[in-house]
Parts: structure tokens; C-alpha cells; sequence
């Protein structure tokens, strides 16, 4: 099998790191991640040939933010990167001269956990990433589910409000915009401009008004038992968890990984989670009850699970 190479391309930076068959990184690669698609194509080589130093490799797995295609090899749209029907597999094995898979970046992260983090032991697993929006991944069976176009789990974009919060995707009501971090610092500041009183010390942790609070302030703020912070925490954990129970109806399965920035948060954000998807689940007296487990891997996870499923059979037989 041999050691393979991840691929995180973030806003910022792009990361490659070597992994070898337990998960475990042995080195890693960042440089700044440019202003233009083509410039991000040269970037990640460069990246790779850092990482890949010294190392026998195997091949290169990278995860990129968007919609990958079923063959693993073409980026069909990227939110953030100025890519559309882009060869992505084709033009970095040019650069690198070595072979290629391209995953969905909450693909990637969540194969990762399933294989090294909190998905160990388990053949069915969910994975949801809450960070800035809300993505995920689908093990059904130990297999990644990609769907018949590639595109499966696109969770954020379930439509659970109809005509519902405006979405940056152009929808309507998509879950992303009331279980994430924006939906967080929405509810916050909502709460804050609402009843001043009742957020004190989140408002000092700003610049004092609802305006100027951020993420960071409302984690902070309800660790020191501020009772805006808590009840927006409460209000994405609603949010998740009534979701949760929806994607248990469809998927059945025995754990759901809760991953991304809020995850970091641990029983603070994963408690209320736990309640609302008991609250919401269908027959929950009676049914077995998936578990609500935290991730482990934390930012490491898409670029290990990448590397990981470099080494994968092509999925399109």
C-alpha cells in the first residue's frame, strides 16, 4: 500500500502531508494558498513536492471544497475557487507524476474520522461538519456513499424551512443557515440586541454591541455562564439535532460524528445536540439510538481521510 500524500486546500494556506497506513502524519507542507484557480493548481504541486521529501509515494489525495465528480478526477463546481468543470486529477498528476483522486473536502474529512478518529469500530456511520457552514460524509457498509454523480452529502443544503433564510447557494431555508457557526453568531447577536441585560459579558468581550460579536466571544462568553450565549448554543443545537433525527430516518445509522469548528467545544455544543436529536427522533422510546460522538481528528481530519482514500479502488467499476 505505501505512504500517500493529503491535500487540504484552505482560504489561506494549502497543506500536504505524508501518511502512512495507521493515519499517522510523518510530515507536512503549507504554502499560502493564491488568488487564482490556475495559481492553486501550481500551488498544491508545490506542496506536494515539499511533503514529499525523502518519502516513497504512492499517490495524492486531495480534498477540495465543492463538487467532485463520481470518477474522482474533475472539480464540477467550487464555491470559493473560480473552478468549473475543472480536471483537477489530470492537471496535478501533470505537476506531480504521480496518481491522483480528488474528494469532496467533507468527504475526505469524514472518511478520515470514520477510519482513525470516532468512527473506529463502527460500519455505518453519518459524519456532519459544523464549522462555518455544514457539510458531511456517508459510510454505509465501511464504503464511502458519493452518490451517482459524485455529489451525495450536501447536507447544509437540505431545505429545512421552506422559504427559509436566504442560502449563499441561492436556495431557501437550507439547514446550513440554522445549525453552523454563522447561524450561532446570528442567534447571538439577535439575543444580545433583544435583551442587552441577559449578555453582559459576551457584550464586553466586543466592542459592546451586538454588532461586534464574533464566535470566538460566544464560546467564551457561555463557558462564564452568560445567558445569551447559552440560549444560542441551544438554538444551533436545536437546529443539529432535529436534523440529526431526519438523517436517522434515512440512514440508520449506529453513530453520527460531529465534526468542525464547534465541535471543538465539546459537551457544550454536543449535549443540547444529543437532547434535540432524542427530542426529534422518530419513535425514540422504543428504536435503538444512534450514538452522537465528537470527532477526534480535528483539522487533520481531511487531509488524513484524503491520503487514506488515495489509496482506495476507483469507486466507478
Amino acid at each position: 500500500m505505501g505512504l500517500t500524500i493529503g491535500v487540504d486546500i484552505g482560504g489561506t494556506k494549502i497543506a500536504a502531508g505524508v501518511v502512512d497506513e495507521d493515519g499517522n502524519i510523518l510530515s507536512t507542507f503549507k504554502v499560502p494558498t493564491p488568488g487564482t484557480s490556475e495559481a492553486i493548481v501550481d500551488a498544491i504541486a508545490s506542496a506536494v513536492a515539499g511533503a514529499r521529501a525523502g518519502h516513497d509515494i504512492v499517490g495524492v489525495g486531495i480534498g477540495a471544497a465543492g463538487y467532485v465528480n463520481r470518477q474522482r478526477s474533475t472539480v464540477y463546481f467550487a464555491p470559493n475557487i473560480d473552478w468549473r468543470q475543472e480536471p483537477l486529477k489530470e492537471e496535478v498528476e501533470k505537476r506531480v507524476g504521480l496518481p491522483v483522486v480528488v474528494e469532496n473536502d467533507a468527504n475526505a474529512a469524514a472518511w478520515g474520522e470514520y477510519r482513525f478518529g470516532g468512527g473506529k469500530g463502527h460500519r455505518n456511520v453519518i459524519c456532519i461538519t459544523l464549522g462555518t457552514g455544514l457539510g458531511g460524509g456517508i459510510i454505509i457498509g465501511n464504503k464511502l456513499r458519493r452518490g451517482h454523480f459524485g455529489v451525495a452529502a450536501e447536507f447544509g443544503h437540505i431545505r429545512m424551512v421552506p422559504d427559509g433564510l436566504l442560502c449563499g447557494c441561492g436556495s431557501q431555508g437550507c439547514w446550513e443557515q440554522y445549525a453552523s457557526g454563522r447561524a450561532l453568531v446570528r442567534y447571538a447577536k439577535q439575543r444580545a440586541n433583544a435583551t442587552p441585560e441577559n449578555a453582559e459579558y459576551l457584550l464586553s468581550l466586543g466592542d459592546g454591541t451586538p454588532e461586534g460579536i464574533e464566535g470566538k466571544h460566544i464560546s467564551m462568553a457561555a463557558r462564564q455562564g452568560d445567558a445569551v450565549a447559552i440560549d444560542s448554543y441551544r438554538e444551533l443545537a436545536r437546529w443539529a439535532g432535529a436534523g440529526l433525527a431526519d438523517l436517522a430516518s434515512l440512514f440508520d445509522p449506529s453513530a453520527f460524528i460531529v465534526g468542525g469548528g464547534l465541535s471543538d467545544e465539546g459537551e457544550l455544543v454536543l449535549d443540547p445536540i444529543r437532547k434535540s436529536f432524542k427530542r426529534w427522533l422518530v419513535g425514540a422510546a422504543w428504536r435503538p439510538e444512534a450514538q452522537v460522538i465528537a470527532a477526534q481528528l480535528g483539522n487533520k481530519a481531511g487531509l488524513v481521510g484524503a491520503a487514506d482514500l488515495a489509496r482506495e479502488p476507483d469507486p466507478v467499476m
